[in-house]
């Protein structure tokens, strides 16, 4: 399953016009900078045209969605640090499935949903944990085993 979901109303997002930057701090914390060229959105079928999702999918960036990027779910949930006002704004479908997510900021956006409109280079930051599973920055060795 991908692309956008069938049962939610069509949110008339405006996608980009110009050239813009976005920056992607991974659950890795390693930053990835790439040069959106407007002209070849949408990349696939990842979520909304533009969405922070489609360029994530399309730039090797793994943003977990296990809804196929259809706002269904709240794993692909992300942070955008910098540029939240040019991005579309958040439908009541998004903020429905957010309240499920971990960990939410007042810029916490589903991936699939935020599309930024290019007005602006944007800084977008994925979360550490999700609903489908969290990641211990200190590795294998400072997880406990409990026996019962």
């Amino acid at each position: 399953m991908g692309g956008q979901n069938p049962y939610i109303a069509d949110t008339g997002v405006r996608l980009p016009a110009r050239p813009y930057k976005i920056t992607i701090v991974d659950e890795k914390r390693q930053s990835h900078t790439i040069e959106i060229d407007p002209a070849k959105l949408p990349f696939g079928d990842h979520g909304l045209p533009g969405s922070i999702l489609d360029i994530c999918m399309a730039h090797g960036i793994e943003l977990d969605h296990a809804c196929g990027g259809v706002c269904a779910c709240s794993t692909c949930h992300v942070y955008v640090k910098e540029g939240l006002e040019t991005c579309n704004p958040a439908t009541e479908d998004e903020e429905d499935q957010l309240d499920e997510a971990y960990a939410l900021k007042p810029t916490s956006r589903l991936g699939c949903q935020c599309v930024p409109d290019g007005s602006r280079d944007v800084v977008i930051e994925i979360p550490t944990i999700n609903r489908n599973l969290a990641r211990e920055p200190h590795g294998a060795d400072s997880m406990t085993t409990h026996h019962d």
